[in-house]
């Protein structure tokens, strides 16, 4: 071992001590420890890996970005995978992608892609922006999935997509939405930001459409800090995505950049109106943006691609363990469903105070955090009445009252793989304790 490998290897193993020191999770304590709905799982492999990454100085995108995408790829059985510096780029380079004029068929301003009334707001967002017509449909109590009756009642002459969450990772009905994909020739994309190891009829989901996305915000399956990607089957779509997200530039060299280029013309490329050749490297066939993740982001990644179907059993366990807990209030509160064929990778436990309840939301989810269990509500409820969406130019199937009672409603919990027993015990006492509390039986 070479001098400089010796104090590599010495560097490395003081960052495990000072994450044993530092990091490592402290005893739950009931009523004073707060009971996260989501977070950062990590132990010193992680670190390990970042620091490595540093020591090598790669600052931009390289070899662990390169392992990152290999292992994920492998763990979603899919060719391609494109990571972006957050799940809402991921969202934003799919559409533009499909926006391309080097695809035969694009989607063009103004043509209509469906989407529930009922999402996270950059799942919206790229529609907008790619002078595309949102078309809002209503969701389902329970799944809080799109309503796939709504879906086939809004296609019209102009649909050309249909852009969903599977909402908190409980896989909405694809054997219908991939009929009507195929019914009406419709482009897919899945945003899979909360689904990341879910499952329908035994197909990862994500994989059913042209293009699907991902986010590593600390708050999901996995964490690159921020950090996102695309994946995709599709060579052609990958080649195009990857234009997207680096400035739109045609260049394909990847991570090593062999001087004259992978094709092997760097120095040949020719631009109508000028005399002689131009450098590939600055020849652009999209229009872009830098959307790119860094080396220790992905080295972060390999180390939590690896812990993948740990965090997933984990998620798994903790949600039914919730279940069980919680049927004892039913009366009053709706329990989460999923379909069959549907084998969630539960991002949160999603609830819904009905109508008659003798208590407003507000009430229960305010007692919960006062008593330090963390809730979120279910992203924007329906987004066609947030300020920032009054104005835009949009076309709405139906009155969207399932959508209205989710942003009345509903709410989720926590699932996540830093909750262990005592601290979901801790979070059903607390449900327990609002009941009793103002006599509810």
């Amino acid at each position: 071992m070479s001098e400089t490998e010796e104090l590599r290897q010495a560097i490395l193993a003081q960052v495990a001590e000072y994450y044993q020191k530092v990091h490592k999770e402290r005893p739950f304590e009931p009523g004073k420890s707060r009971v996260h709905y989501a977070g950062r799982v990590f132990d010193e492999h992680e670190l390990q890996n970042m620091v490595s990454s540093v020591l090598d100085f790669w600052l931009t995108a390289g070899p662990y970005t390169q392992q990152f995408e290999d292992d994920l790829g492998h763990f979603l059985g899919v060719r391609e995978v494109i990571p972006v510096n957050s799940g809402s780029s991921a969202n934003l380079v799919a559409v533009t992608t499909l926006c391309s004029r080097r695809l035969k068929h694009p989607l063009l301003p103004g043509d209509e892609v469906i989407v529930p009334a009922a999402s996270f707001p950059t799942t919206v967002n790229p529609i907008i922006q790619n002078q595309l017509t949102p078309v809002f449909v209503d969701s389902c109590l329970g799944d809080y999935n799109p309503n796939v009756t709504e879906i086939e009642a809004a296609i019209s002459p102009r649909t050309r997509a249909i852009i969903f969450a599977h909402t908190l990772g409980n896989p909405a009905d694809m054997d219908r939405i991939v009929e009507l994909t195929k019914k009406h020739n419709l482009y897919l994309i899945e945003d899979t930001c909360d689904a990341l190891g879910s499952t329908w009829d035994g197909k990862m989901v994500g994989t059913f459409g042209q293009m699907a996305t991902l986010s590593f915000y600390p708050a999901h399956h996995i964490t690159l800090g921020e950090g996102g990607a695309v994946y995709t089957n599709s060579r052609r779509l990958a080649k195009i995505a990857r234009s997207v997200r680096d400035w739109g530039r045609d260049c394909w060299c990847g991570y090593d950049n062999p001087v004259n280029g992978k094709c092997n013309r760097r120095f040949d490329r020719e631009v109508p109106g000028i005399p002689g050749y131009y450098d590939h490297r600055y020849y652009y066939t999209e229009i872009g943006y830098n959307l790119k993740t860094t080396d220790p982001q992905a080295a972060m990644g390999v180390a939590q691609v690896g812990k993948l179907p740990h965090f997933i059993a984990t998620r798994k366990r903790n949600f039914h363990y919730l279940y069980e807990g919680l049927r004892q209030f039913e009366q009053f509160l709706m329990l989460p469903t999923w379909h069959p064929k549907a084998d969630p990778s539960w991002f949160a436990f999603p609830l819904y105070v009905k109508p008659d309840a003798p208590f407003m939301r507000h009430e229960l989810t305010r007692f919960l955090e006062m008593n330090h269990v963390e809730t979120r509500l279910i992203f924007a409820g329906n987004i066609t009445k947030q300020p920032g969406y009054q104005h835009i130019q949009a076309r709405v199937v139906g009155n969207l009252a399932i959508a209205d009672e989710i942003m009345r409603g509903a709410f989720f919990i926590g699932v996540f793989p830093g909750l262990d027993i005592p601290r979901l015990d801790y979070i059903i006492d607390m449900f327990a304790k609002f009941f009793q509390e103002r006599g509810i039986r």
